[in-house]
């Protein structure tokens, strides 16, 4: 599902007009961005919880010319996914 989509079946299923419905998407992934570039933790019940993992540096290797490289700390957003969501989508497997 892409975010686009996402804004029409909320504008669909709660009646609402696009524009509001795209509003409201935007606003919700913009206090997401802002509470992960915070260092925050978000977490819907049920669904699973994102959050922020530091990575530190180290060295690596070019694969085309195996050329060793510094490769700089980075922070990158971690899903987890619920044990109730992992229980539901197996469901799905077993019939």
């Amino acid at each position: 599902m892409t975010k686009s989509e996402l804004i029409d079946a909320l504008a669909e299923r709660r009646g609402i007009p696009r524009q509001i419905a795209e509003e409201v998407v935007h606003t919700f992934f913009e206090q997401m961005k802002e509470t992960l570039c915070e260092g925050g933790r978000i977490e819907f019940r049920g669904f699973g919880s994102f959050k922020v993992r530091d990575y530190p540096a180290y060295i690596g290797r070019n694969p085309r010319t195996l050329e060793r490289i510094q490769v700089p700390p980075k922070r990158l957003p971690v899903f987890k996914v619920s044990k109730l969501m992992k229980i539901q989508l197996n469901q799905t497997l077993e019939g």
